[in-house]
């Protein structure tokens, strides 16, 4: 009677329990939604962020009021493609600055379209 209580328990040990559901698919799904809440949250604002500034970079024309990131307000004198900077002229003393086009943060010049290129919504 041993033998039958020992074989039945053995045969029964590797058994997944009727109470208990796979885990490995409720991991997949979580690993999923995980993605694409970064995708959501993290990449796509930063690649919106990107197209507007390049679309901004290639609006600034000679003669319009820009603002850098720094803070520093004047208006475009010259553009160098070549090495991808503006000089601007800056306050009553006619200074004036080589700045890079990504230091560039804000572009204040109304173009014919009617809107302000670089204002932030």
């Amino acid at each position: 009677m041993d033998q039958i209580v020992f074989l039945a328990n053995a045969a029964t040990a590797g058994a997944p329990d009727a109470g208990t559901a796979p885990m490995g698919g409720v991991l997949i799904v979580e690993v999923i939604i995980m993605i694409a809440v970064f995708v959501g949250v993290i990449i796509l604002p930063q690649k919106k962020k990107e197209k507007e500034q390049k679309a901004l970079k290639e609006s600034i024309q000679i003669g319009d009021e820009v603002t850098t990131i720094g803070g520093i307000m004047g208006i475009v004198v010259r553009k160098d493609n070549e090495h991808d900077c503006v000089v601007i002229e800056t306050g009553g003393g006619r200074s004036k600055i080589r700045v890079k086009l990504w230091a560039i943060s804000e572009n204040l010049t109304k173009h014919d379209d009617g809107d302000e290129l670089g204002k932030k919504k």
